[in-house]
Order: structure tokens, then C-alpha cells, then sequence
């Protein structure tokens, strides 16, 4: 008989794969959104109402807000801001599929990060890891044996870089604050960092036709209200390794959508460069552990 405790983690680890499946969809959803809106009034569009829904929902509890909640949501806030900000204006240039792998190289990102925040080493596998992912994305990127690293590429490696940062923050202060209230906020400045550029580079498109309603709707719904939510909530019953691991596979939903949705087409080079940035994420996550493990090891066998 399963536990409860059991079936609770079961139950995370669904709901962080199909978190995994909104944002990988949500790459061609907010491609097919671009053909109608631009990047900024997107993006505002986006953050803005799903700020609204989720202040509805969770208005009791953002009643007790504090002013570092407020600090922590901006600084937070921000970094969602720029990343989305970089990759979405970078989706202009690239392919969905080979943005949504591109992204994931966020996950190899944060050990550095970390290190050089609180001085603590990483160990061999991030290391490790890097070189793998270069590799992946030396095979996406080169043809015909020359860098192919297009404005899109290079944006949405940027996003990486403010993803990574962003994981960082929350794990810095969601410690001590609210989850769910950091969740809200940090979407908030968000659509709040988006209005200016908007106002300012960009036209109000007027009236889209219903496909490109329906594509920020998915993303509003699905990719960030739901999505953020279900995120907060299962990571109650789960490690953030363990969950880190099941969100990467955005990467790999996010390709099967392009190319199912797209007809994206992948070239072999590029299959097994997407294999090779997907397995760097894997041993970024997995290998703190198994470092930890043949640590212990040699110190049982020491002692034998």
C-alpha cells in the first residue's frame, strides 16, 4: 500500500511534468503569438493578466504582504523580467525547438552562479556537464563546420543566464518569505517592467485575428497562472533537484512541438547536439548525489 507521504510526491512529480509540457508547448504558442503582437505589448499582455487572475486568487494572503516581500519580488520580478524579455524578442530569430533546448542550458548555468554567490564549489559534475553542453550547442549551432549563432540563439542564451540568476533569488529568499506571495509579485513587476518598452519601441496592434488570442491565452493560462502555481505547490513535497530535473524536460516537449506544430524540421547534427545539451542538464542535477555517494563510499572503505 502507498504511503501518503508516497502518493503526495507521486502526485508532484505528475504535476511538475505537466508544468513541463505547458512550457514546452507554450514555445510555440508564444511563436505563433509573436506573428500578431509585438514582443513588449506580448510579454505585458501576458504578465498582466495573469498577475490579475492570480491577486484574485490569492488576495487573502497578499493582504498581509511586507515590504520584503515587496524587495524580494523585485529583485525576482526583474530577472523573470529579462529573461522573458531576451528570450521572447529572441523567438523573432530562432525556432521553437531550438529555443526550448537553448533555455535549458539555465540548469548548467546555476551551479556557477551559485558558487561565485555564497563561495561554495559545485563539484566535478557541473563541470563536467559545461563541456557536454558546449558540445550540444556547438552541434546546433555549426554548419558546414562555421558558427551559426544567429541573433535569436544568442538572445535566448542571455535568457539562460537571467533564468539561472532567477533561481538563485528564489531559493535566496523564498527561505523566509511566502512562496506563493513571491510568485504573484514577482509576475506583477514583471508586467510592470513590460509596459514602458512597450509604450515606448512598439505599436499597439489593434485588433489580432483569434488565433493570436488563443496562443497568449494558452500562455497566460496555462504557461504562467497555472503553471507558476502548480510550480510553488508541488515543490512542498519534492526536492528542487528532483524537480529541477522533471521541469527540464520543457526542452524536449518544447522540440516535439515544433516540429509537430511547426513541422520544424531537425536535422540529425541537431538531434543529437538537443541529446547532449539534455544529458548536460541531467548530470548538472543528478550529480551532486552520485558525488556525494561515491564520497561516502570511499570513506566506508577506508575505515574497513
Amino acid at each position: 500500500m502507498v504511503s501518503s507521504s508516497r502518493r503526495s510526491m507521486l502526485l508532484a512529480d505528475l504535476s511538475l511534468v505537466l508544468v513541463a509540457v505547458f512550457w514546452g508547448v507554450g514555445f510555440v504558442a508564444m511563436k505563433d503569438a509573436l506573428a500578431s503582437y509585438p514582443t513588449f505589448w506580448l510579454l505585458t499582455l501576458r504578465f498582466s493578466a495573469a498577475a490579475v487572475l492570480m491577486a484574485l486568487i490569492f488576495r487573502k494572503r497578499l493582504s498581509s504582504v511586507t515590504r520584503e516581500d515587496l524587495r524580494a519580488g523585485a529583485i525576482i520580478g526583474a530577472l523573470l523580467f529579462l529573461g522573458f524579455a531576451t528570450q521572447t524578442f529572441g523567438l523573432n530569430y530562432t525556432t521553437p525547438g531550438k529555443q526550448a533546448f537553448l533555455t535549458a542550458t539555465y540548469v548548467v548555468l546555476v551551479p556557477f552562479l551559485a558558487w561565485g554567490f555564497s563561495g561554495t564549489f559545485p563539484g566535478r559534475f557541473p563541470f563536467a556537464a559545461s563541456l557536454i553542453c558546449l558540445a550540444g550547442m556547438s552541434l546546433l549551432t555549426l554548419q558546414g563546420g562555421k558558427l551559426h549563432l544567429n541573433i535569436g540563439d544568442g538572445l535566448t542564451l542571455v535568457c539562460a543566464f537571467f533564468f539561472a540568476a532567477q533561481l538563485i533569488a528564489i531559493e535566496h529568499f523564498a527561505s523566509k518569505r511566502d512562496p506563493v506571495v513571491l510568485a504573484v509579485l514577482q509576475i506583477a513587476v514583471a508586467a510592470l517592467l513590460s509596459l514602458p518598452p512597450a509604450l515606448l519601441f512598439e505599436t499597439w496592434p489593434g485588433i489580432v485575428p483569434g488565433t493570436g488570442l488563443w496562443s497568449i491565452a494558452f500562455s497566460v493560462l496555462f504557461c504562467t497562472v497555472i503553471a507558476f502555481l502548480v510550480q510553488n505547490v508541488a515543490q512542498k513535497y519534492t526536492s528542487s533537484t528532483h524537480a529541477a530535473i522533471l521541469l527540464s524536460l520543457e526542452s524536449l516537449f518544447g522540440a516535439l512541438s515544433g516540429v509537430l506544430f511547426t513541422g520544424e524540421v531537425f536535422t540529425d547534427r541537431m538531434i543529437v547536439g538537443c541529446m547532449l545539451i539534455f544529458l548536460a542538464v541531467l548530470v548538472t542535477e543528478t550529480g551532486p548525489g552520485l558525488e556525494e555517494r561515491f564520497s561516502r563510499k570511499r570513506v566506508s572503505q577506508g575505515r574497513s
